[in-house]
C-alpha cells in the first residue's frame, strides 16, 4: 500500500476537523467513541447530505464540545487511504473566536493544551507531520496511506483554499 497511486482518488467519506487556537493553547478532544476512539484529535465528523464542510465543522464542534466557533476558516485538506476503513477526505479548519464553554459530552472530553505541548504520541501518526504546518499559518494538502493505525506513506504540499 505504501506506493499508492492517488490519480483519480476520491474519498468514500467526507469529514471535517476544527481546531480552536487561542492564547498559546489549542483545544483538542479525547475521542470517546467511533473511529479513533481513545485518540486525541480536534472535534469533527462526517458531513451530512446538503451540508457544506464549514457547516459540518461548526455543527460537529457544537455537538462534541457545546461551543460555537464564529471564525472558522479552511486551512487544509487531508486524504486518507486506509486498509481497514473507507477512504476519507477531511477538510481542516482553524478558529479562535467561540461562544460557550468547552464541555465533556458522550463523544468527547475537551483538552486545552499548550501549543508546544501537543500530545502527538496520543494522536494519529499523520498529525505530527501536518498540524504544525497549519498552526504555523500554512495551508496544506496531505495524502496519507494507513495500514490499520500505522501510517505507511505521506505526501504534503502547500495549497491555497
Amino acid at each position: 500500500m505504501s506506493g499508492f497511486d492517488w490519480k483519480g482518488w476520491q474519498g468514500e467519506i467526507e469529514a471535517t476537523l476544527l481546531f480552536v487556537v487561542r492564547g498559546g493553547e489549542i483545544l483538542l478532544i479525547e475521542k470517546k467513541r467511533g473511529h479513533g476512539a481513545g485518540k486525541v484529535n480536534g472535534p469533527g465528523g462526517k458531513i451530512d447530505p446538503g451540508e457544506t464542510p464549514l457547516e459540518c465543522a461548526v455543527r460537529e464542534t457544537e455537538e462534541e464540545l457545546h461551543i460555537s466557533v464564529k471564525d472558522a476558516r479552511k486551512t487544509g485538506e487531508l486524504w486518507f487511504q486506509m486498509s481497514d476503513y473507507p477512504s476519507i477526505l477531511c477538510h481542516v479548519f482553524l478558529g479562535e473566536e467561540f461562544c460557550g464553554t468547552p464541555t465533556e459530552t458522550d463523544e468527547a472530553v475537551p483538552l486545552w493544551v499548550p501549543l508546544e505541548g501537543i500530545p502527538y504520541g496520543r494522536m494519529w501518526d499523520d498529525d505530527i507531520h501536518w498540524l504544525p504546518l497549519v498552526l504555523d499559518g500554512k495551508s496544506i494538502l496531505g495524502k496519507f496511506v494507513f495500514d490499520g493505525e500505522t501510517m505507511v506513506s505521506k505526501e504534503l504540499t502547500e495549497k491555497d483554499f
